[in-house]
C-alpha cells in the first residue's frame, strides 16, 4: 500500500528540510557556544556585538527554521492527499474487508523517511561548514572563544524533526481515510460543487479553464508563490549581505534561496501539468491550437508568481531594515541600509528571464500529451 519507493518522491521536502536542518545546525550551535563564553567577554562594544549576535541567531533559527518546517508541512500534507486520493479504491476495498482508519493509516509513517535523510544531510553539511561559518562571524576578533561539537543539536533536529512528520502522516493519513466506504470506491475526493448564478454569463471555455486551474488549487498557489518569494528575498537580500555583512553569508543566503526557489516552482508546475494532462490531449483532439492550451492551464500561475515576488522584496527590505536599525543599532561601523534599488533592477529581469524560460519548458511537455501517453500514464 504505502513503500519506501512512495517517500523517495518526497525529494522536495527532503531538499527543504536540509535547508533549514543546515542553517539551524549553524546558528543553534554558534549561540550554545557563545552563551557558554559570556564571562570571557568584556569591553562595551564585545559585549554589544554579543547581544546582537545572540538576538540574530534567535531570529534566525525561529523565522528560518520554522519557515521551513512549514513549508515542508504542507507540501508533506498535499503528496498524503494525492497519494490516498489516487488510491483511494483500494484503500476503499481495504475498508471494506475490515480494516480500521488507523491501521490503513498508520502504514505512512514511512514518509517520514524523507525528512529524515533531508535533516541527517542538513546536519552533516553543517557540521562541516562550521568552523568557516565560526571564522566569518568572529571576523572582527571580539571573541575568544573555539568551536565546539554540541551533540544534543543533530539529535534534536534530525529526531524531533522526523518524529514529527511522522505523526503528521499518519495523523492527516488517518483524517483523509475517515470517510464512508462508498465515497472511496467512487474516487470522491470531497470537493464541494458549486452551482453558478443563473443571471451569470458562462465563460469563454479557454478562460474558464484558466480560471479554474487555479481555483481552489490552495497548495499550488502556495508553492508558485514561496518560490517567487525566496527567489526575490534571498537574491536581493544576498546582494545586500556583501555590505552588511560578509560575501561569504550572502553565498550562503543565495545558494538556499535559488535551491528553495526552484525546487517549489517546479513542483508546483509539474503537479499542475499533471493535473491537466487529460484535458490538454482532449483539447489537442478537438482542434485547440498548442499555444492556445498551454497558456490557458499555465497562465493563471503568472499574478501569483508576481504577488510572491513583490511579497519577498518588501519582506527582504522590512527584514534588513529591522537588523541594521534594531538588532545592531548600538554597534559602531555598521553601515546604513536603504532600499537597494540597484539589486531590484537585477534581480526583476533575472527572474522574468527564468522564470518565462521555465513556463516555456513545461509548455513544451504540454504540446507533447497526447491521449495515447496519458492513458499509459494512468
Amino acid at each position: 500500500m504505502v513503500t519506501i519507493k512512495d517517500s523517495l518522491k518526497l525529494f522536495g521536502i527532503s531538499i527543504v528540510i536540509c535547508c533549514a536542518a543546515f542553517v539551524c545546525t549553524l546558528f543553534l550551535n554558534y549561540r550554545i557556544d557563545l552563551v557558554n563564553a559570556r564571562d570571557t567577554i568584556s569591553g562595551e562594544q564585545a559585549v554589544k556585538m554579543y547581544d546582537a549576535q545572540l538576538s540574530t541567531s534567535t531570529v534566525v533559527c525561529c523565522v528560518c527554521g520554522l519557515c521551513l518546517v512549514l513549508t515542508s508541512m504542507v507540501m508533506l500534507i498535499t503528496y498524503i492527499k494525492n497519494h490516498i486520493d489516487s488510491r483511494s479504491k483500494e484503500l476503499g476495498i481495504l475498508k471494506a474487508l475490515g480494516y480500521s482508519n488507523l491501521s490503513i493509516a498508520k502504514h505512512y509513517y514511512i514518509f517520514g523517511l524523507s525528512v529524515f535523510a533531508g535533516a541527517a544531510a542538513g546536519c552533516i553539511g553543517g557540521e562541516l561548514y562550521m568552523d568557516k561559518f565560526y571564522e566569518v562571524q568572529n571576523k572582527d576578533g571580539y571573541f575568544a572563544f573555539e568551536r565546539e561539537f554540541h551533540i544534543l543539536v543533530p539529535v534534536l533536529l534530525i529526531c524531533i524533526s522526523t518524529v514529527l512528520f511522522m505523526l503528521l502522516s499518519v495523523w492527516f493519513a488517518y483524517r483523509r481515510v475517515k470517510k464512508p466506504v462508498m465515497s472511496l470506491l467512487r474516487e470522491q475526493a470531497g470537493a464541494k460543487v458549486r452551482h453558478s448564478k443563473k443571471d451569470k454569463a458562462p465563460l469563454p471555455f479557454l478562460k474558464e479553464l484558466k480560471r479554474d486551474t487555479v481555483k481552489g488549487r490552495y497548495s499550488l498557489i502556495f508553492f508558485v508563490a514561496f518560490s517567487s518569494f525566496c527567489f526575490s528575498a534571498m537574491v536581493q537580500m544576498s546582494m545586500s549581505m556583501r555590505t552588511l555583512a560578509s560575501e561569504t553569508m550572502g553565498i550562503m543566503i543565495l545558494t538556499i534561496g535559488l535551491i528553495l526557489a526552484f525546487m517549489m516552482l517546479l513542483l508546483a508546475l509539474s503537479a499542475v501539468v499533471k493535473g491537466n494532462s487529460k484535458t490538454a490531449a482532449m483539447m489537442r483532439i478537438f482542434g485547440y491550437d498548442d499555444n492556445d492550451i498551454s497558456r490557458a492551464i499555465l497562465n493563471g500561475y503568472r499574478p501569483v508568481a508576481w504577488i510572491g515576488f513583490a511579497i519577498g522584496t518588501v519582506y527582504q527590505f522590512m527584514l534588513l531594515k529591522i537588523m541594521v536599525e534594531v538588532v545592531f543599532k548600538d554597534l559602531e561601523d555598521i553601515p546604513d541600509y536603504s532600499f537597494d534599488f540597484k539589486g531590484l533592477c537585477i534581480c526583476l529581469p533575472l527572474f522574468i528571464v527564468v522564470y518565462e524560460v521555465i513556463m516555456k519548458i513545461y509548455s513544451q511537455h504540454i504540446k507533447k500529451l497526447t491521449i495515447k501517453s496519458v492513458m499509459l500514464e494512468n
